[in-house]
C-alpha cells in the first residue's frame, strides 16, 4: 500500500525552478493525503501570482503519476505566510539574515571572480561582459553577472530584460536567469528614469547586498561589470574581493588606451591578476569581400597589454547593429566567434573547468 513517506520521497526529485533545490527540503510540501490509488498534495509557493506555479504543479503531478500504483493526483497550490517565507529564505540562504559571510564569498564556494574594467565609458565594457558571460555559459559553466556599473547600468538592456523583475522572497532576491547566466543589476532597484545620486558608502553597501541578499546558487564564475575609471565602486571591489581577477577593455584609440592602463594599474596595485586585454570595436569587416576597415585606428589594445605586462586576448570586430535586436551576438557571427575564443582563453587562464553534473 502506498504511504505518505513514499510520496514525500518521490517529491524530493522535484526542484523549485528558481532556487534549484528540492521542494521537500525547502518545506514547500504542506500536506500529503493518500487514499488507495489517489494522492492529494498541497504545495506552498512563496508569493501569490508566482509565474512559475504551473511549472511546479506540472512537475509535481508528473512525478507522482510515475509512482507505481498511483492512478490519480490532485495538486493544490497554496501560499506561504510571512513566517513561512522567512524560514524559506533562511533555508535557501543557509544562515539567518545579516549573519555571517555570504556563501558566495566564502573560500570554499569555489567561485572565480572576474572584474571587467575600463578607463572610460563608451568602449563597450558592458557588451563585452554580457557576451563573455553568454559564451562562458554556452561552454558549460555556471555563470553569474553583477551589473556593478551603478550609474550606467546596461546589462539588463543588453540581454533584453529591462521589463523583467527579479523575485523577492522575504529579504532574499532571486537573480534573473537568461542565456545560461544569472544576473542582477541596480536597474531593478531604481525607479525608471531616476538618476542614482548616492555617495560612495551607499554604493558600496549596495554592492555588498548583491552578494549577501541575492541567492546565486552554485556558480563557477562571477563577472562584475565595473563602472569606468578608478572610483569608489572599483575600490570596493578591490577590498571586497581581494583575489578577483580582471579583464581590461579598451578601443583602438590612444585616448581610450591611456586611461585603460590606469584602470589596470589600479588592479595590479591591489594584487588583482590582470587576465588580459580585450580591444573592442577593433575593426569593421565587409560581409562581402572580407576586407577590414580600422575605423578607430589600430594598436590601442596591444599598447594596453604591453603596459600591463599581459596579453591582448581578442580584437572584437564591430557589428551592424541595425540587424540585431540586442547587443548579444549570435554564435555564428564574427563577434560571437571572437567571444567563444575569448571564453576559452579565460577558462584556460583562470583554471575554469566544466564539472560533470
Amino acid at each position: 500500500m502506498l504511504t505518505k513517506e513514499q510520496v514525500l520521497e518521490a517529491l524530493r526529485d522535484v526542484e523549485d525552478p528558481e532556487v534549484h533545490r528540492s521542494i521537500v527540503e525547502l518545506d514547500m510540501v504542506k500536506s500529503v493525503e493518500v487514499d488507495g490509488d489517489r494522492v492529494r498534495v498541497e504545495v506552498l509557493l512563496t508569493i501569490k501570482g508566482c509565474p512559475l506555479h504551473t511549472t511546479i504543479e506540472r512537475s509535481v503531478r508528473e512525478r507522482l503519476l510515475s509512482i507505481p500504483g498511483v492512478a490519480a493526483v490532485d495538486v493544490q497550490i497554496g501560499h506561504m505566510t510571512d513566517e513561512e517565507r522567512a524560514r524559506f529564505a533562511e533555508k535557501v540562504r543557509g544562515r539567518p539574515a545579516n549573519q555571517g559571510t555570504p556563501a558566495i564569498l566564502q573560500p570554499e564556494s569555489g567561485v572565480t571572480f572576474i572584474a571587467i574594467a575600463s578607463g572610460k565609458g563608451g568602449v563597450g565594457k558592458s557588451t563585452v561582459t554580457a557576451n563573455l558571460g553568454k559564451a562562458l555559459g554556452e561552454a558549460g559553466l555556471r555563470v553569474g553577472i553583477v551589473d556593478a556599473d551603478i550609474y550606467g547600468f546596461s546589462i539588463p538592456g543588453i540581454f533584453g530584460l529591462k521589463q523583467q523583475r527579479p523575485t523577492v522572497i522575504d529579504d532574499l532576491i532571486m537573480p534573473i536567469e537568461v542565456e545560461n547566466v544569472r544576473l542582477i543589476s541596480m536597474h531593478y532597484f531604481v525607479p525608471q528614469g531616476n538618476p542614482v545620486v548616492w555617495r560612495g558608502p551607499m554604493l558600496g553597501k549596495m554592492l555588498r547586498n548583491f552578494f549577501s541578499e541575492v541567492h546565486w546558487g552554485d556558480l563557477d564564475v562571477m563577472l562584475l561589470d565595473l563602472p569606468p575609471g578608478t572610483g569608489d565602486i572599483a575600490l570596493d571591489v578591490h577590498q571586497l574581493l581581494p583575489k578577483s581577477k580582471e579583464i581590461i577593455v579598451t578601443t583602438p584609440q590612444q585616448a581610450a588606451a591611456d586611461v585603460a592602463v590606469r584602470a589596470g594599474v589600479m588592479g595590479l596595485r591591489t594584487n588583482h591578476e590582470v587576465v588580459g586585454v580585450v580591444e573592442n570595436m577593433a575593426y569593421f569587416q565587409c560581409g562581402n569581400c572580407g576586407e577590414r576597415s580600422y575605423l578607430f585606428g589600430q594598436g590601442g589594445g596591444a599598447m594596453v597589454a604591453d603596459a600591463l605586462q599581459t596579453d591582448l586576448l581578442q580584437e572584437i570586430p564591430m557589428a551592424d547593429m541595425s540587424q540585431l535586436k540586442t547587443a548579444l551576438f549570435p554564435a555564428e557571427s564574427l563577434q560571437g566567434a571572437a567571444y567563444a575564443r575569448l571564453a576559452q582563453q579565460v577558462m584556460e587562464r583562470c583554471g575554469l573547468q566544466v564539472a560533470v553534473r
